[in-house]
């Protein structure tokens, strides 16, 4: 298992019940263009990877006091060993009634 994989189990599988997504903050991110700034992308997705570190710079209070990784094989290692944690631990959403509507 290679550590970058760790990136898919970080950006949604759920660690926190409170959160839906997740940034990763290290050093990989020079390397992977920066996919670890997972929030920061789904808030803004057209700024380039390349950019959204300077996005948490400018707006650290949106973004510091969420929960983020700074190591993906910590993710790794805590998805396989957290028994509360496994394949269907991702966020589900109830459809809206307003969406229901339209495709009824």
């Amino acid at each position: 298992m290679h550590p970058m994989a760790g990136h898919f189990i970080s950006e949604h599988y759920v660690f926190n019940k409170e959160q839906e997504t997740y940034s990763y903050y290290g050093p990989l991110n020079l390397m992977t263009w920066s996919v670890g700034y997972h929030n920061e992308h789904h808030d803004f997705p057209r700024i380039a990877g390349s950019k959204l570190h300077k996005l948490k710079a400018i707006a650290p209070e949106y973004y510091e006091g969420l929960d983020s990784y700074k190591s993906w094989s910590q993710v790794i290692y805590m998805y396989i060993a957290d028994r509360t944690v496994g394949p269907f631990s991702r966020m589900k959403r109830k459809l809206s009634t307003k969406t229901a509507k339209k495709t009824e």
